[in-house]
Order: structure tokens, then C-alpha cells, then sequence
């Protein structure tokens, strides 16, 4: 692990309320960072408790990276620098490892500076991980900062959020992110090839504003992926291919994304429906063939298909069989489509 010294361009604002804390001697005991996937809330947690652990911070707030503490942590062995994640991916955070957090705690800091624990996603504590870490927010210990960082704090109980101070990351205009995003792609070595302003566009749309998310899908393709669920999507409302075959093809691609991909393209085709603009659509690339699409499709029906796929990324989250639920999602399109 390397220390961050370096804020993401659309933090600013957060990092200097952050700051302010520590100049005001005003640290919390308990600080809740929500927001989407990809604004870089882990890299912001992150950065604000190395600099708590610093001996010597710079001007700025950030960590001078050469003290003791800075690296410890750079060698991920600062005995006051505690992360709490789940175990295994997929898995959420149990009560064994609230329980040895708790046991850790009733123990002294080891250096004079504060203590860390950054909680990640906290909202993947089960019930009775939840119950047992509300002890350590009701009896804080000395010189203690807990950090819990998560995308969906409906999920955290009321009690947890409660007693947290609380700090939202937004997405950055378009442009900034745009921005930052071909920066980052053209200081790659070797350059990143996807350089043409309306792809990086098109990434940053995909991601819904967040840039993390969008270098992520320019370094893995994920346009290229998408482009491909799309023609198999049309193919399917052209009665051209099956949809229980396209499900089983795409049982192994990202859920979440797919749902996702498959909502905005019904939320366009609702949009084209009250003649929106092509700027206000999800996919603008796609507009002539969502066009299309709408001119012979019932609003009664997308509305309903919507519906289930609203539904649908909240059961993501369970042991649902992602075939069938992708086997009942292109079914209801491939009907919706036959109708006409």
C-alpha cells in the first residue's frame, strides 16, 4: 500500500471539510462517507486517516509519506490502522470480526497520534455484526476514529448512521470527469487506445458521472461489452434469437451492469416516447435505434418492464439464480415486442 498524497480533482471540497476537523481539533469519533460506485471514497477515507496517523503532515492536510507512521502504513503494518472488510469477496462482514475489533480496542493506541478503523462497505454487516459494532460508537475509545464507507446507507441500521458525522461524495460535472479521465488514459504506458472524446464520454455516461467507474470500463472494455448485450437486446425485440439462449449466455456476465445497461435503455426508449432531447438520453450513441424502437412500442408495457427490473437490482443482492432472472426480464421484452 502506497500512502495518497494526491486528491482526486472533484474531492476538494470534501478534503478541506476534512481538514477542518483536524485544525479545529474537532475529530470524529464516527464519520459515515457515502456515494456511488466510483467517486473514490475509499481513496478519501484512506487519504484522511494516514494523515491522522502522521507525525508530520504537510500544509495541505495530506501525509508527508516519510515519518514512521506513513511507513508503517505504507508496509500495511501500522498497529493503529484497522480495516474491516469482508473476508471473502461476495461475503458480508460477520460478527467474529466486529467481536475482535472490540477486543483490540479496549487497548491503547500505540503511538501518540490518532487511532484508525476504516469499516468497508459497512453495509455488508450482517444483523448481528450491526448490533455488537453499535457498542463501539456508544463507548468510544481514546483517540479512536472509526470510518465507515458504503454506496447504499439505506441498508446501515438508523442506530449505526445516527451517531456518525456524515460526508456525501457527488459526481463531478461531465467535463471534469471527461477530463480526468483522458489524463489519466494518455499518461498510461503504454497509452490507453480509447482517446476519442466521444468514447470517453460515452464511459463516463456508462458509469453515471462516476470517473473511477469509467477508467475502469475503458481499461476492461466494457463499451465493447456492452455494444454487444445491446445487439443481442435488439436481436431479441427483432424476434431474431431466443431469449432463454441470450440469458443463458449472459448468466456469466456482471449482473449488476447488465440490469443496469437493460434499465437505462427502457428508461431511454420512456424518454423518446415524450420526444426528450437526444442530449438528455442514457445512451446517445444508441439514439437512432431507440428511436426506432419507441415509435411501435406501448408505454403500458415499458412502464411495467421497468418495474421488474427495479425490482430486480434489489434481489441482486440475494442467492437469486441470475439466468432466470435474466430469463424473466428478456422474455417480458421479447413479448413486449411481439405485441407489435
Amino acid at each position: 500500500m502506497t500512502v495518497p498524497n494526491r486528491l482526486l480533482p472533484w474531492q476538494q471540497h470534501q478534503w478541506e471539510h476534512l481538514c477542518s476537523y483536524i485544525a479545529q481539533k474537532r475529530i470524529p469519533q464516527a464519520l459515515l462517507i457515502t456515494g456511488n460506485k466510483g467517486l473514490g471514497k475509499q481513496q478519501l477515507a484512506t487519504q484522511f486517516a494516514v494523515a491522522l496517523l502522521c507525525a508530520t503532515p504537510q500544509t495541505n492536510g495530506t501525509a508527508c509519506g516519510h515519518c514512521s507512521s506513513c511507513l508503517l502504513v505504507n508496509a500495511e503494518t501500522h498497529p493503529d490502522f484497522i480495516r474491516i472488510q469482508p473476508e471473502e469477496p461476495g461475503k458480508g462482514i460477520g460478527i467474529g470480526q466486529i467481536r475482535s475489533l472490540i477486543s483490540r480496542l479496549t487497548l491503547k493506541p500505540q503511538f501518540e497520534t490518532q487511532r484508525v478503523v476504516i469499516v468497508n462497505p459497512a453495509d455488508k454487516m450482517n444483523n448481528a455484526a450491526a448490533n455488537a459494532f453499535l457498542k463501539c460508537l456508544e463507548e468510544p475509545t481514546e483517540r479512536t476514529s472509526i470510518i465507515l464507507i458504503t454506496e447504499k446507507p439505506a441498508k446501515l441500521p438508523a442506530t449505526i448512521i445516527s451517531r456518525c458525522q456524515k460526508l456525501a461524495l457527488v459526481n463531478p460535472d461531465k467535463e471534469v470527469a471527461v477530463k480526468w479521465l483522458a489524463d489519466i488514459l494518455l499518461n498510461k504506458s503504454p497509452p490507453a487506445p480509447l482517446l476519442q472524446r466521444g468514447d470517453l464520454y460515452r464511459n463516463v455516461s456508462l458509469a453515471q458521472g462516476a470517473p473511477l467507474l469509467a477508467l475502469e470500463y475503458a481499461n476492461d472494455q466494457t463499451l465493447t461489452l456492452r455494444n454487444e448485450c445491446f445487439d443481442a437486446w435488439m436481436a431479441i425485440a427483432k424476434q431474431l434469437k431466443s431469449p432463454v439462449i441470450i440469458a443463458e449466455a449472459w448468466h456469466k456476465l456482471p449482473a449488476s451492469a447488465l440490469i443496469f445497461w437493460m434499465t437505462s435503455w427502457v428508461i431511454d426508449l420512456i424518454k423518446c416516447f415524450y420526444h426528450a432531447q437526444v442530449a438528455n438520453l442514457y445512451n446517445p450513441d444508441l439514439n437512432e435505434q431507440i428511436q426506432e424502437l419507441s415509435q411501435r412500442l406501448e408505454l403500458k408495457g415499458l412502464y411495467k418492464l421497468y418495474d421488474l427490473l427495479l425490482s430486480d437490482r434489489q434481489r441482486l443482492d440475494t442467492q437469486i439464480n441470475k439466468q432466470l432472472l435474466f430469463e424473466e426480464v428478456l422474455i417480458q421484452w421479447h413479448e413486449l415486442n411481439r405485441s407489435k
